[in-house]
């Protein structure tokens, strides 16, 4: 992982060892680590250089959400920090907003390893992490630390997430109580009821059962807080219709679509190489670029049952500028990466934002807003 940056940022970014899994967490403690000694002269040379090296701005991407100011729309999607580590760094990459998580109110470990795999066939991964994190009460500690050490210069969001021990039943309260943990210390909060990885959480997108959640947190968000809800790209036009409704009654500020999906057909990959095993018979949820069309028509279809006025973020499958415009004129006015960053190393981002600006100017729109949904 991030093996180009090595030879820009060999104190950063050292020789790394070990699964995918292992790797990943050592970016984040050495990004952890950076942000921490910011205010000495190796810290600031160091995210001096990630910034000259990977922001790019131009007025014409900014946008206005929820009270917020989105510097450019691409930003990084929950699941890679987990626990904020990386929180006050992720600016610097040029990203224009970041989510973190996802969280529980209880600290839990996942699932068993390995859990974590790359599928460069498909320039996908496969994930069955299990919503593994330190729990909201040490996120909450992280951050308010990092928030200490330098203010937070673009939106951050964070996923929450049902703990694994926690009944369905009783999930409102689960995720209330991650709420009250972490309100001060991010912009923006996410309801995540569409991970495979967590058993029976996905049922918790029917109605029924969603309603009460999102009546739990109305309760508890006394600032008006922007509250989002992320849905499975699995769903049928009539779940996701109302999962829309639901959003509109509780004036939720905005959908996230989509999450991974638990389809093995679109894949080419059939074997598994660390397992041995037929790829349809292994749990998890595939992120990347199978992804990439299904999210698409989930986005089209939120934004013409909306007309447009429920804010979409768009993630699942972007690795290019075509990619994220044609997101984008599908009906999502942020977006989001994950897997797309890791495969394309994190140039992506600056590559994408000028892609974007070369779009508006061929298709004649002064700023990115203008361009949302033009294609649905």
């Amino acid at each position: 992982m991030f093996e180009l940056l090595k030879p820009a940022y060999p104190l950063a970014f050292s020789a790394v060892r070990g699964t995918l899994e292992e790797t990943h967490l050592q970016l984040l403690k050495t990004l952890n680590w950076i942000d921490r000694t910011r205010a000495q002269p190796l810290g600031n040379w160091l995210l001096s250089e990630l910034e000259q090296s990977f922001c790019y701005n131009d007025p014409r991407l900014s946008q206005s959400f929820w009270g917020l100011n989105f510097s450019n729309p691409l930003g990084l999607a929950a699941g890679f920090d987990k626990d904020g580590l990386g929180a006050g760094i992720w600016s610097n990459f040029g990203f224009g907003f970041a989510e973190l998580g996802a969280i529980t109110l209880h600290s839990q470990s996942g699932n068993p390893p390995p859990r974590l795999f790359r599928l460069p066939q498909d320039k996908a991964a496969l994930n069955r992490m299990g919503a593994n994190n330190n729990g909201a009460a040490v996120m909450a500690k992280t951050l308010q630390e990092t928030w200490d050490r330098k203010p937070r210069s673009i939106p951050i969001g964070i996923n929450l997430c049902k703990s694994k021990i926690t009944d369905l039943e009783d999930a409102p309260q689960d995720y209330v109580g991650s709420f009250q943990y972490l309100k001060d210390w991010a912009d923006y909060f996410v309801i995540n009821v569409s991970s495979p990885n967590t058993p029976g959480l996905r049922s918790l997108q029917s109605g029924e059962q969603l309603e009460p959640i999102l009546a739990a947190l109305t309760d508890a968000n006394q600032n008006n807080q922007p509250i989002l809800i992320k849905i499975a790209p699995d769903l049928d036009w009539d779940a996701i219709s109302d999962i829309i409704k639901l959003a509109q009654n509780y004036r939720l500020s905005g959908i996230i679509a989509t999450n991974t999906t638990t389809r093995r057909d679109i894949l080419q990959t059939k074997i598994l190489k660390e397992t041995g095993k037929p790829l349809s018979s292994e749990a998890g949820g595939i992120s990347g670029l199978p992804l990439r069309d299904r999210s698409t028509e989930v986005i089209r279809f939120i934004y013409q049952e909306t007309f447009g006025t429920l804010p979409i973020i768009g993630v699942g499958g972007i690795f290019t500028v075509d990619d994220a415009w044609e997101k984008i004129t599908a009906g999502a006015s942020l977006l989001q990466t994950y897997t797309g960053w890791l495969y394309q190393g994190p140039w992506m981002i600056p590559s994408i934002l000028k892609g974007l600006i070369a779009k508006l100017d061929q298709s004649g729109l002064s700023n990115i807003s203008s361009s949302v949904g033009i294609k649905s």
